[in-house]
């Protein structure tokens, strides 16, 4: 596996004249914990499809596991994980039916993986899985499409906010496996609105705002230069408003 796995040349994204990602250029290496950071609207959820080749670029370059997007695209979806902010399930399935549609298209053998999903099914707690998905709440669904990716053991993870609707369990547990997955090898690739989990756990981040990468670097750099917490680094950059006088204005 190539030491750099994820990565961005100049990347752009426009709808019509809005520019939602703006020359974004990164690069991840093998084993990191990539904190990919930003105001709502700046431009993650964007950068993190157009990573993993569910939107085409409107200009750059992405490269994977040193292959480019455009001529690998099969190849390089088989071998990362996806874990987006909103799990788009089918519906009318039932958990384990979801679980066999993803082993089928990765062509993965269902025996070799039950020991596994039994496994994961016992450490996040999902008892549910003759349950519809329609029938599941959000926490349910996310816990679900985390078990459909992890079960893989694929070689990058994208993850968009995964804590959002997990109980405090069952997050705990998933920061715990993303180290030491890291420790393993796996690059894990991911976003959150919560400063302190990226400030624990990721070994380098990158601030967008309005499109644009506006800083990058280790968190223990990040902290040295501005003598500050991750998070009241995060808001000097982007916060265009004081918040202390916000609040007592209230």
């Amino acid at each position: 596996m190539p030491e750099t796995t994820i990565r961005a040349i100049g990347l752009t994204k426009r709808f019509g004249d809005f520019t939602a990602v703006d020359n974004v250029s990164l690069e991840v290496k093998r084993g990191e914990i990539f904190g990919f950071l930003g105001p709502n609207g700046a431009g993650k959820t964007t950068t993190i499809r157009m990573l993993t080749g569910v939107l085409k670029p409107t200009s750059g370059k992405v490269e994977i596991l040193g292959l480019d997007m455009k001529d690998a695209e099969i190849e390089i979806k088989r071998r990362i994980g996806v874990v987006p902010d909103e799990p788009k399930i089918y519906e009318h399935l039932k958990g384990y039916e979801f679980l066999d549609f993803v082993i089928a298209i990765y062509r993965l053998n269902k025996s070799e993986l039950r020991g596994r999903i039994e496994e994961l099914c016992d450490v996040f707690g999902v008892d549910y899985l003759s349950k519809h998905v329609g029938d599941m709440s959000h926490g349910m669904k996310q816990k679900l499409m985390l078990l459909s990716v992890l079960m893989r053991k694929p070689e990058i993870l994208f993850l968009d906010e995964p804590t959002v609707g997990l109980d405090a369990r069952s997050a705990k547990i998933l920061k715990e496996l993303l180290n030491k997955y890291a420790n393993e090898g796996t690059t894990i690739f991911m976003t959150t609105h919560i400063l302190e989990i990226a400030e624990k756990m990721c070994n380098k981040v990158a601030i967008i705002n309005k499109g644009q990468i506006i800083a990058e670097s280790y968190v223990s750099e990040l902290k040295e230069k501005y003598g500050q917490s991750l998070e009241d680094i995060f808001l000097s950059l982007t916060a265009t408003e004081d918040i202390q006088e916000i609040v007592e204005n209230l």
